[in-house]
């Protein structure tokens, strides 16, 4: 939109720098002669003016457009990083935490054995879990 709207801003400019360096009101355009009267040239001056207008609204416009487009991605940006950086951190808490679970576990208490759940495929133990992801048994 803004590309359009420099075409439309430079096809008016050029119409009226067209009309200041004649000196007549005889105009030769693309190999055809114009000869323009005082209201056809009033006309001719206002088409050039709305065309002129019609190119800045569409420059503005796009230029507003694509600056909320800019302001909104870069909110976006920043609102997954600020999610990646919570995720990275309730990572490390699960870390620190299961890391202090194995330390607990280790500890020279004489260990009971798990019971163990069968599950059709395989036995699983109450106590194994998994952090990142849901059940083990995806395939069932």
């Amino acid at each position: 939109m803004i590309f359009l709207g420099l075409i439309l801003v430079l096809l008016a400019v050029g119409a009226g720098v067209l009309v200041f360096t004649e000196e007549s009101s005889r105009y030769i355009l693309f190999g055809y002669t114009f000869e323009l009267n005082q209201v056809e040239m009033f006309l001719a001056g206002a088409v050039t003016a709305a065309v002129l207008l019609a190119g800045l609204w569409m420059m503005s416009s796009g230029a507003r457009r694509t600056a909320k487009q800019r302001r909104s991605l870069r909110s976006q940006r920043a609102e997954a990083s600020s999610r990646v950086a919570r995720l990275e951190e309730e990572k490390r808490e699960l870390e620190r935490r299961l890391e202090s679970e194995h330390a607990a576990k280790q500890a020279p208490v004489k260990p009971v054995p798990a019971q163990r759940e069968h599950t059709g495929r395989h036995t699983v133990p109450d106590d194994d879990r998994l952090v990142a992801r849901g059940s083990e048994d995806t395939r069932a």
